[in-house]
C-alpha cells in the first residue's frame, strides 16, 4: 500500500457544502488499492477515438445530464505526448499493448516490492494507474505532440524558472505556481499525474463543479446565461462558462493570467508557457453509466504555432477516496530553498554552521 497520502480525511471547501444535497450519494470505502484494476485482455480490437453519442444518461432533478460522481484520472501509464518512435501511430498493437500492461502491473507492484525490501522510494509515492490503448493522450496534431512554439513562446520558455531548472533560489520569481502550491493551471490540471489523481463532479442548478485532489483545485463553472468575469479580471484557471449540447457538457475557458506552465515542468516535459490569449474548449460526454469521454482543445496563438487536442476516457470509481493535498505544510519550503541557496543568506548559513 502506498504511504504518501495523509492519514487525514480530505474535506470539501466550505463553498461546496451547499452542494452536498445534490451530489450522488458516494460509497465511502477504504482507500483505493495501490494496484490498478487488472487489465488482462490484450487481444482486443483497437478502440476508436471520439465519444459515442447513443447513450442516454440519467438527468438531475432540474433536468441537466447527470455527470455527478468520482472520476479519478488514473490513466497515467499512457503518456500525454506520444513518444517520437511511434510517429503517427494512434493505437498500440496487440503485442505493444500486452507489453504495456505488463509494465503497468510491474509498476503498480512497486510499493509491495519496497516494503518487502524495507526500503522507501517512488514505489510508495507514484500511483500512475492504468494504461490505455492510445499511444498518447494528445491526438492532434497527428504526431500526438504539442506543436512547436512560436519565437515569442521560445523566448518566454527560456525565461521560465522552477525547482526543476534552478539550483540557486533568490526570490519567488525562481519558482513556478506548482512549486508554490498555488495551482497546476490549465490545461495541466486536467492531465493525469503520477499521484493524487482524484476528480469529482458536483452539480447544482446553473452550475457544474469540478473538484481535483491535486493542489485541492476547484473549478466552479456557471452554465449558459451567466456573465463572464467583469473588465480585465484574469485568473490562474481562467474564467470557465459551460452549456450542454445534447448530453455533452461544453466548457469554454478564457481570461487566463498567463503565469502558469501549460504542462507540468519536469524531467519528461520542457517548459511551455501560457499566455493571456490562451483559450480552452472541453467536452465531457457520458458514454455509459460509469464512463465519460473527455476532450480538450487548447489554443495559444502567442506561444504555439498551432492548436492541439487531447482526449481520453474517464471511468467512475466511487471507492476512490481523495485525501487532503497538504503540499508543503505552512508554506515554509519556499523560504527554506531561498535561505539555503541565495548568496544573500550566506552569512546566516555560516553563522548556523552551514556552508
Amino acid at each position: 500500500m502506498s504511504t504518501h497520502r495523509s492519514i487525514l480525511r480530505w474535506a470539501l471547501p466550505a463553498f461546496l457544502s451547499a452542494l452536498t444535497l445534490t451530489v450522488a450519494p458516494p460509497t465511502v470505502l477504504a482507500r483505493q488499492p495501490a494496484s490498478p484494476p487488472a487489465q488482462t485482455q490484450a487481444k482486443t480490437p483497437p478502440p476508436k477515438l471520439g465519444a459515442t453519442t447513443d447513450y442516454a444518461p440519467p438527468h438531475t432533478p432540474w433536468g441537466d445530464p447527470d455527470l455527478r460522481g468520482t472520476w479519478p484520472l488514473e490513466v497515467g501509464q499512457t503518456p500525454m505526448q506520444r513518444p517520437e518512435q511511434f510517429g503517427n501511430q494512434v493505437f498500440l498493437t496487440d503485442e505493444q499493448y500486452a507489453a504495456a500492461l505488463k509494465r503497468a502491473a510491474d509498476f503498480a507492484g512497486g510499493a509491495d516490492k519496497e516494503d518487502r525490501a524495507n526500503k522507501l522510494g517512488t514505489g510508495n509515492w507514484f500511483e500512475r494507474g492504468n494504461v490505455l490503448r492510445q499511444t498518447s493522450l494528445i491526438t492532434q496534431p497527428a504526431n500526438g505532440r504539442i506543436p512547436p512554439m512560436t519565437d515569442l513562446g521560445k523566448r518566454r520558455a527560456a525565461a521560465m524558472k522552477s525547482s526543476w531548472s534552478e539550483k540557486v533560489f533568490d526570490s519567488l520569481a525562481d519558482f513556478n505556481s506548482l512549486d508554490r502550491c498555488i495551482t497546476r493551471g490549465l490545461p495541466a490540471s486536467m492531465i493525469p499525474f503520477p499521484y493524487n489523481n482524484g476528480l469529482r463532479i458536483f452539480q447544482a442548478p446553473g452550475y457544474v463543479v469540478i473538484n481535483l485532489e491535486m493542489i485541492h483545485e476547484t473549478r466552479i463553472i456557471p452554465l449558459a446565461g451567466q456573465p463572464r468575469t467583469r473588465g480585465s479580471m484574469e485568473t490562474w484557471l481562467g474564467a470557465s462558462r459551460g452549456h450542454f449540447e445534447g448530453n455533452t457538457l461544453v466548457i469554454e475557458t478564457a481570461s487566463f493570467n498567463g503565469e502558469s506552465p501549460m504542462v507540468i515542468v519536469g524531467p519528461s516535459n520542457q517548459p511551455i508557457p501560457t499566455s493571456k490569449a490562451m483559450r480552452i474548449v472541453e467536452h465531457l460526454t457520458p458514454t455509459g453509466p460509469d464512463t465519460i469521454y473527455y476532450e480538450a482543445w487548447v489554443t495559444d496563438p502567442e506561444n504555439l504555432t498551432a492548436p492541439w487536442k487531447m482526449e481520453f476516457p474517464w471511468t467512475r470509481d466511487e471507492s476512490y477516496q481523495p485525501f487532503e493535498y497538504a503540499c508543503h505544510e505552512g508554506n515554509t519550503l519556499i523560504g527554506a530553498y531561498i535561505k539555503a541557496t541565495s548568496p544573500r543568506y550566506a552569512a546566516l548559513r555560516k553563522a548556523q554552521g552551514g556552508e
